[in-house]
């Protein structure tokens, strides 16, 4: 009987096969759209965007200036420019990636270029030992910065925005508002001014500050890309509490997130002292808004987690392609300073519509 019943389902499972003419349901993908892939694209590559747009504003300057643009002598003196705002926006990128913010990385490099300068010039120290007491006086603001955000669970905002006021009052008060010459620094450690040395390659001036910079981007990229280290800071920034379920000290990699950035600020401070030649109190203490414009642009997310390091080098370019050609055009400063704060809100802009992946 169950033999039978068996042969009736299958009959019926024919028929109903044979009524349907034989035809199947398929599943095709979704069509993409052009916006859509778009999208994709900038997300997987975040520093595609402002690499077009660093290329673009090079054509476009170039046809609009001409070869005054284009020489090797401008676009070494760009690349000149740029070398500060270069390495404090590694120590800024570090920072950014763990959904953090440092406003004191403009303080902490003028401050511990002063100790560079008073300990050489004043106290008389090699300029080895000086510079070395500068790195470690870096680390250990960073350290501060890292405490108070890691054990009092201080907003990184608030606490830099403090330790800004405390590290520019102590630079003021350690320096006594008072500037060191070049020909001091030239007499007693003419270490501290070889960032400021140039080697020239076919018409192009490269400074060895410029050619540190660099080397500090291939470094902290290969520790981000291919390094344990660099996995936990993504994901630090990404999700914090997923990040500690995966067995990652996550406090552990803020701190050395922060300590790092001090160092970098303190290298930042070494090269300022060769790019304007003097030890200056007042030098660069708006480096910080600098620092995070060459970030931003760079495409690394404000909420962290995602964002290359080399995209902080395309945007300090940018920024930097932007002022040198607007000012061979002619074009007053108040106006370079409008286009970059429109950069900015644009490149704002391009983050939220690139996080809707």
């Amino acid at each position: 009987m169950t033999t039978q019943n068996a042969k009736v389902q299958t009959a019926d499972h024919e028929k109903i096969a044979n009524a349907a003419g034989g035809d199947f349901a398929t599943f095709e993908g979704a069509q993409v759209s052009l916006g859509e892939k778009l999208h994709q694209f900038f997300h997987k590559y975040p520093v595609a965007a402002p690499t077009i747009v660093l290329l673009t504003a090079i054509a476009l300057f170039s046809f609009v200036i001409g070869e005054r643009f284009l020489h090797p002598f401008n676009l070494s003196l760009i690349l000149q420019q740029v070398t500060i705002i270069g390495v404090l926006g590694i120590a800024q990128t570090l920072i950014i990636l763990t959904a953090g913010i440092d406003l004191s990385v403009g303080a902490v490099m003028v401050l511990t270029s002063v100790i560079m300068g008073r300990m050489a010039v004043d106290l008389g120290m090699p300029s080895g030992m000086a510079l070395s007491i500068g790195l470690i006086a870096g680390a250990v603001t960073g350290w501060i910065n890292g405490l108070l955000v890691t054990r009092f669970r201080l907003p990184p905002f608030i606490v830099t925005l403090g330790t800004w006021n405390i590290f520019f009052a102590l630079n003021l008060w350690y320096s006594r508002s008072e500037t060191i010459r070049s020909q001091e620094i030239d007499a007693v450690a003419p270490l501290l001014h070889w960032t400021g040395n140039a080697i020239d390659i076919f018409g192009a001036r490269l400074t060895y500050g410029s050619l540190l910079m660099l080397a500090l981007f291939v470094v902290i990229w290969y520790a981000l890309k291919w390094t344990a280290w660099g996995k936990h800071v993504y994901a630090t920034g990404d999700d914090p509490a997923s990040a500690r379920l995966a067995g990652i000290r996550t406090e552990r990699v803020l701190m050395s997130v922060y300590v790092v950035a001090g160092v970098l600020c303190a290298v930042a401070a070494w090269v300022l002292i060769g790019r304007i030649g003097s030890v200056s109190p007042q030098a660069g203490m708006m480096a910080n808004l600098d620092s995070i414009t060459a970030v931003v642009i760079g495409g690394t997310s404000l909420f962290g987690g995602r964002g290359s390091i080399f995209g902080t080098l395309m945007g300090a370019l940018v920024v930097g392609v932007f002022r040198n050609g607007l000012a061979l055009a002619g074009v007053d400063v108040l106006w370079q300073e409008f286009t970059v704060g429109a950069l900015i809100i644009v490149a704002v802009g391009v983050d939220q519509w690139i996080r809707k992946v």
